[in-house]
């Protein structure tokens, strides 16, 4: 059984390669409207944020407003992502699958839930979290990097969140994570992680860096 009373999942990221399909539709939008990024630097600048914060960063990049068809264009991408699905990240199924299914566990994301509630079904793993979807943009007032959507979820579980560990991979979701007291895996897993990415989540503090599912597993004593 794992030391932790509870397991809580960033989802973009950590259980689908959303980011690096997410960072290269923003990428190329921006490119296209006269403001070359890469996807690198899209990952680097906005990983993570959600809503206003999301819309800032874009702001600040550009040096501009932005564009008034922007979030259509996002629209747009989500809406064929829920479609047609997403790549799991490597080995995330059959990690969640091979859980204890006595061991609590919920999604904190910054993506709102039907967005998390469809990708799970496309994994097949819809059932394993049960209604302990949480969505930091419908579920607390203050996202990420606040830790406040971590304390929700683990009151939801009737968990301390000393007792918790969180798994992330965004320098956003890290620094709130890190904040709430959990115990922070930092995952370098997904094809969004850049060869420094764990040096990165280090300096905000999580307390360990898995490459892939197997080094969680083993973090967890599963």
């Amino acid at each position: 059984m794992t030391q932790f009373d509870a397991l809580l999942f960033d989802f973009d990221g950590v259980l689908i390669e959303s980011e690096a399909s997410g960072n290269r539709h923003i990428a190329d939008y921006l490119t296209g409207i006269g403001y070359p990024t890469t996807p690198e630097q899209s990952m680097a600048r906005f990983m993570g944020l959600a809503g206003k914060d999301f819309l800032a960063a874009i702001e600040a990049h550009i040096g501009a407003p932005v564009p008034p068809d922007f979030q259509a264009a996002r629209r747009a991408e989500d809406e064929r992502c829920l479609l047609e699905g997403i790549e799991e990240v490597a080995g995330a199924t059959a990690f969640v699958r091979a859980l204890p299914a006595s061991l609590p566990r919920a999604v904190v994301s910054s993506s709102r839930v039907r967005w998390i509630a469809t990708h799970l079904e496309h994994l097949g793993l819809r059932s394993a979290f049960g209604d302990h979807l949480y969505s930091g943009a419908e579920h607390v007032t203050n996202g990420k990097p606040a830790p406040d959507l971590y304390l929700y979820a683990a009151d939801k579980l009737g968990v301390a969140i000393e007792r918790c560990a969180i798994i992330e991979d965004s320098p956003v979701g890290a620094t709130g994570a890190v904040a709430s007291g959990a115990f922070v895996i930092g995952l370098v897993a997904g094809a969004h992680c850049a060869p420094n990415h764990g040096n990165r989540l280090r300096a905000i503090g999580v307390d360990a860096v898995a490459h892939d599912f197997n080094e969680v597993s083993r973090l967890l004593d599963l």
